[in-house]
């Protein structure tokens, strides 16, 4: 781009002034934040009736405090940042799929007046980027009033659905800082023993999709030695790119963007920013076409790796909440689980360490807590896997999944679980399942 497009731009605080009260406003999300956009928003004095609408924040925000009162979040997918203050009424959760987002603004169910999102600067074509965050970013500038940007010099430039012209923002901000970084934990025993059991689920030339955690990242280090894998997914992170570099995904048998790898955002370290960067075997799509299940049916072998709090005995999957407190989001996880299980040979897996509370309480419970919300219905699961071993629940009776169930479950749970069943229910299993 020949012209001095730098000289247009403003301070984070004159963006802002161009909000106008009673105001609906998207904020890019996990690692997109606009950073210095949001801190001013949650600073200005002469705002009122603010209402935010946005996916997991990759950071601390003042959204939702005392000290910001005009703005009222509204979280798609929550995270740490936002935990407490959906507890205390002071920000609302919406359960939903992560592939519906995108239509919410698009029919204006939710009409955007503001979206604040990060892009790279624009290349000699006048053309920006979303980066590492197309997911709902794309329907957000699709049908916002206004258009309110960072230009990170250090945003990278994605390849897909993810351009927007220079000339589209409206009003932009410049800035050079590092993407938000969220790098990955040392899996635990535990973690790593289910992902050795998920492994020896996953076939040559599968297709993956893995959700958000240690459990899918302790899963993806144990599949090095396989072969011509692809990836049609709504998120990775780095553990990816070290199976990619090991050579095992080729992405050559898929039927959806077939040589690419399928993705609608990205989390992690500046391992996986680089390595998306101008990278034109990562192609970043809006989340209502990454979890298009009439898409990713298409491809063969689609195995799809997701985590759960808490599963009960007839094989409802709890991945959102702690009983009444929101922990998360409904996310893909139901986009991919049908997927998953409508694809030839696919495995739609959920997997969960056996116990919580550092082995005191069973994620495995005969009725899940009062408030829990079901995200994966007893209808749809299929591949229940924790570190005592791997159970497919599909097609078998309420006996079959209980006794199922019980012969994963902790060994020092399997026999209260067993009465519970016996005193409950309206049949009878036999004594507990020994460990394998």
């Amino acid at each position: 781009m020949k012209t001095n497009w730098q000289a247009r731009a403003l301070s984070p605080n004159d963006l802002i002034l161009k909000i106008k009260d009673n105001g609906t406003v998207f904020i890019h999300g996990a690692a997109a934040v606009p950073i210095d956009l949001v801190e001013s928003l949650c600073s200005q004095t002469h705002l009122t009736n603010i209402t935010t609408y946005h996916v997991h924040l990759g950071c601390e925000t003042k959204l939702g405090t005392a000290a910001c009162p005009y703005i009222q979040p509204i979280s798609f997918f929550t995270g740490a940042d936002l935990r407490p203050r959906i507890a205390t009424g002071n920000c609302e959760y919406v359960p939903i799929f992560l592939s519906d987002i995108p239509n919410l603004f698009y029919s204006q169910q939710v009409h955007l007046n503001v979206a604040l999102i990060q892009v790279s600067p624009p290349d000699e074509h006048g053309i920006c980027s979303l980066g590492t965050s197309v997911d709902c970013a794309r329907a957000a500038v699709d049908t916002a009033d206004l258009i309110l940007a960072e230009v990170n010099q250090q945003m990278p430039r994605t390849f897909g659905n993810s351009s927007i012209p220079l000339s589209k923002i409206d009003f932009f901000t410049c800035s050079d800082r590092p993407i938000i970084e969220h790098a990955p934990k040392k899996p635990t025993a535990v973690e790593t023993r289910i992902g050795e059991i998920i492994a020896d689920l996953v076939t040559d030339r599968s297709t993956l999709q893995m959700g958000i955690g240690a459990i899918p990242d302790a899963a993806l280090a144990q599949l090095n030695n396989k072969q011509d894998l692809g990836v049609h997914t709504e998120m990775f992170s780095d553990q990816l790119v070290t199976l990619f570099e090991s050579g095992a995904i080729t992405n050559k048998y898929k039927s959806v963007h077939p040589g690419r790898i399928a993705t609608s955002f990205v989390n992690g370290t500046k391992r996986v920013y680089d390595f998306v960067h101008n990278n034109p075997l990562v192609e970043f799509h809006s989340c209502d076409r990454t979890n298009d299940t009439s898409l990713i049916r298409k491809n063969n072998s689609v195995v799809a790796i997701n985590s759960a709090l808490q599963v009960d005995l007839s094989g409802q999957v709890c991945a959102d909440s702690l009983g009444h407190s929101i922990y998360s989001g409904i996310g893909g996880q139901m986009d991919f689980i049908r997927a998953a299980a409508l694809s030839v040979n696919g495995k739609a897996i959920i997997a969960l360490p056996s116990t919580a509370a550092k082995g005191t309480v069973s994620r495995i419970v005969n009725s899940l807590s009062e408030g829990a919300g079901v995200v994966t219905t007893r209808g749809h699961v299929h591949w229940l896997v924790t570190e005592y071993g791997a159970v497919n629940l599909h097609g078998k009776s309420l006996r079959q999944r209980a006794e199922a169930l019980i012969s994963i479950a902790h060994p020092d749970f399997r026999a209260e679980l067993t009465a519970q069943v016996n005193g409950l229910r309206h049949f009878t299993i036999s004594a507990p399942l020994p460990a394998d």
